[in-house]
């Protein structure tokens, strides 16, 4: 038996930032995502040799542990001994012996959402494997508590709903509740959105959590510059909504600006001189707006170009020693099944 799953990674499109707490527990917070093309995937093969291995799907990292012991987070198998040890605790009733292989389409750290994704894959193979009673709702959070909660990463909550539910959603965070309002958007603006929408990988990398927790440190100490900062991209997420639900294409771009303007204000670290320069490269050969993907310091990047600046811009990108990524839109969220 081959149990395997995937998740989609995702877009930030607007209101980045404000599905973090404490902002998001005080304030309330609104993010508009997307899922595209590229996934995070699981594959479970069950065993009877008393062992669990976790593996990478290229073979260059690989742990084995004992089935019938807690398995201590360490390194690139962080979250699925989270996940392995909350399913056992929980549901599993008895020791469970398997192989778990993972395979990422985007590099970790790359602002796409992947860390979060990835737990959304693994966690939707078990539900598959041990038939857990399980709805989306229910797989987005638990993600969300082994993630924040059971290993202590900082962060938000939007990718594991995004992850989990796929498409574009319009979603509200507060204290207690995430809402996820599935946006109906013409097959044609989303299609002209993602010819315009070029999605470019900086080649660096960053650590997330560092951002994130000054993004929080700011909130607890009151910095009025921040707050006023993450009021505002929650402003842009309802913008992002209306302007594609009424096809207002024209409007992305300043929309993104706005939101890129205002995400710098948020922490110290968001951007930096390499960044601030492929964004005014960017501007200077058609693009009307854009911004960091995920907390900010590197990854991806994706610029708004109206009619066929796109190629322009692209080319100019080149320069940087990044590479564009090609995508599509994808309306499907998590996928399990079983061979």
């Amino acid at each position: 038996m081959l149990i395997r799953s995937k998740a989609p990674l995702r877009l930030g499109l607007a209101g980045g930032g404000t599905d973090v707490s404490p902002y998001s527990d005080i304030y309330g917070g609104g993010i508009l995502n997307a899922t595209i093309n590229l996934y995070a995937f699981a594959s479970i093969e069950p065993t009877n040799d008393g062992k669990v291995i976790f593996k990478t799907a290229d073979g260059s990292h690989i742990k084995t542990f004992k089935t019938n012991c807690e398995i201590q987070p360490e390194g690139i198998f962080d979250i699925h001994a989270g996940i392995y040890n909350r399913i056992r605790k929980l549901f599993s009733g008895k020791d469970l012996s398997f192989r778990l292989i993972t395979y990422l389409d985007a590099p970790q750290q790359s602002g796409l959402g992947t860390s979060s994704t990835l737990a959304v894959a693994i966690l939707g193979a078990f539900v598959e494997w041990l038939k857990l009673p399980l709805g989306e709702y229910d797989i987005a959070q638990m993600a969300y508590e082994i993630e924040r909660f059971d290993l202590g990463m900082a962060g938000g909550k939007q990718d594991q709903y995004s992850a989990t539910f796929g498409g574009i959603n319009f979603m509200e965070f507060s204290k207690d509740k995430v809402i996820v309002n599935p946006l109906r958007i013409k097959e044609s603006y989303l299609d002209e959105l993602a010819h315009n929408l070029v999605l470019y990988y900086t080649d660096t990398s960053r650590l997330s959590s560092t951002i994130i927790q000054k993004q929080q440190q700011n909130v607890l100490k009151e910095d009025k510059i921040a707050i006023e900062a993450m009021h505002q991209l929650k402003k842009q997420a309802i913008m992002m909504k209306e302007a594609l639900l009424c096809g207002n294409l024209n409007e992305i771009g300043k929309i993104l600006d706005f939101g890129w303007n205002n995400k710098k204000q948020m922490a110290s670290g968001i951007t930096n001189k390499v960044l601030d320069t492929i964004y005014t490269t960017a501007l200077g050969n058609g693009a009307t707006g854009g911004k960091i993907s995920g907390a900010g310091g590197g990854g991806y990047m994706f610029f708004y170009c109206p009619g066929n600046s796109r190629f322009p811009v692209i080319e100019a990108l080149k320069q940087f020693g990044g590479y564009t990524e090609r995508y599509e839109f994808t309306s499907e969220g998590l996928v399990t099944w079983t061979l």
